[in-house]
């Protein structure tokens, strides 16, 4: 029976951390951060809230990963703390919406953004060329993870060093003028605007998907998660300081495109290409983190028994969830094909609220399952948090729907569980 291969060191599961967080978010969420906040005070407090959650969660999450090294591990650690139902429930959810929707997403901004660098403008339609990317990449990670890490390790250093020129104009330039420094905001403003600072740091759970290929799993996860998290916070931080010195509160607040405004403030004329290539860039790492971690879930779910047998196969030559990476790909471009290039932005906000859920499951598991070491109000204060962003969508009537729509699918999910997976099919080893 073929097994996945432990080929992952500290420095590749790191990058799979930081790819797996920068995205595209840090280029767009500071306009919905700072419009939701109202002020730039409380869009900073609002990126360092979201920061400490991300930070709370490393230290959880890092904890887990200790004792959940293989693929999978999150689904595990759901099914173990909570039952069979809710780990089924996660990884449907992943699989059929987060993680689909992520990639639908990620990979149309890619291509639109990629033509802004090149052409100047985005392509009138830049479905096509998505759906080329998205099996490109899939077909690559398909091919053995060594690929699919190479192709990460790139891309993480090329976003940190893209992020880093931005903190750097924004300390190398004045000061923008400030106009009129605040919005009309609500008491539940705060939480609201945490939200979209949730989706921009999410994706360290990532890690534990791929446990199963990292080389002494229990000290390198924990260790690529806590450095990799660090990373991010500090560049976010930064970044998101950055965007007010280079445009004032107004100028982050009323943009359509942040990147480019922010480039194009220190570099008039050339802005808006600078910017796409960095966007395209990060993009495209994102999507190749997700087509790397995310089968690994539907591995873990299939060697359980919960789902199709054929999906645990591992491929003899590649040593990769071929099947796995094949099903998460497909259904991402049907996704894309069927909401088009306009349908896909209204996931974003439900897409987070699914996940907050299962993030906050997912930290308090660490309380449930005990002895861990870690004090119980760390996993505490990270799942109130993930809960706060969850009440802040629920507070906004701007935001409202997608709390319904994420409950309709988690229900829909609960009655697939019930038809076809209550019951046992035969298990397969995983790693």
């Amino acid at each position: 029976m073929s097994t996945l291969r432990r080929e992952l060191g500290l420095a590749d599961t790191t990058a799979v951390v930081i790819g797996a967080i920068i995205g595209v978010g840090i280029f767009y969420t500071p306009t919905s951060v700072a419009k939701l906040a109202g002020s730039e005070d409380r869009a900073l407090l609002a990126w360092a809230l979201g920061g400490l959650a991300a930070g709370l969660g490393a230290v959880t999450f890092a904890a887990l990963g200790r004792r959940y090294p293989r693929a999978g591990g999150q689904y595990d650690i759901v099914r173990d703390a909570w039952g069979p139902m809710l780990g089924f429930l996660y990884v449907f959810c992943n699989l059929t919406a987060i993680q689909t929707g992520t990639i639908a997403i990620i990979s149309l901004i890619a291509v639109e953004n990629l033509g802004v660098a090149l052409n100047g403008v985005a392509p009138a339609s830049a479905v096509p060329g998505a759906l080329v990317l998205m099996v490109g990449v899939g077909i690559a990670n398909a091919a053995g993870v060594r690929w699919g890490a190479r192709l990460q390790n790139v891309t993480v250093v090329a976003k940190l060093v893209t992020l880093g020129a931005v903190i750097a104009l924004g300390v190398a330039s004045p000061a923008a003028v400030r106009e009129g420094s605040t919005v009309p905001t609500t008491s539940a403003s705060l939480w609201t605007a945490l939200l979209p600072t949730l989706f921009a740091y999410g994706g360290w759970q990532q890690a534990l998907w791929v446990g199963g290929e990292v080389k002494d799993g229990e000290r390198t996860l924990p260790r690529a998660i806590l450095l990799g998290v660090t990373v991010v916070v500090i560049v976010y931080l930064g970044a998101a300081w950055a965007d007010f010195r280079l445009l004032g509160f107004d100028g982050v607040a009323n943009s359509s495109a942040l990147a480019a405004d922010a480039v194009g403030a220190a570099f008039p004329g050339s802005g808006a290409r600078i910017a796409g290539g960095a966007v395209a860039l990060s993009a495209f790492g994102v999507l190749n983190a997700d087509l790397l971690t995310g089968p690994r879930l539907v591995l873990a779910l299939a060697a359980d028994g919960r789902f199709f047998a054929p999906f645990a196969r591992i491929d003899p030559r590649t040593g990769t969830p071929v099947l796995a990476i094949l099903l998460l790909t497909a259904l991402s471009a049907l996704l894309l094909v069927i909401a088009g290039p306009d349908g896909v932005d209204p996931l974003t906000a439900w897409v987070v609220v699914v996940d907050a859920a299962f993030f906050a499951l997912t930290g308090l598991a660490l309380v449930k399952l005990g002895g861990s070491g870690v004090p119980a109000v760390v996993p505490v204060a990270f799942a109130a948090l993930e809960l706060g962003a969850i009440y802040g969508a629920v507070a906004d009537p701007a935001v409202r729907g997608a709390a319904g729509v994420g409950l309709a699918w988690i229900f829909g999910a609960a009655v697939v569980y019930l038809a076809f997976f209550r019951q046992r099919l035969p298990l397969r080893p995983r790693d």
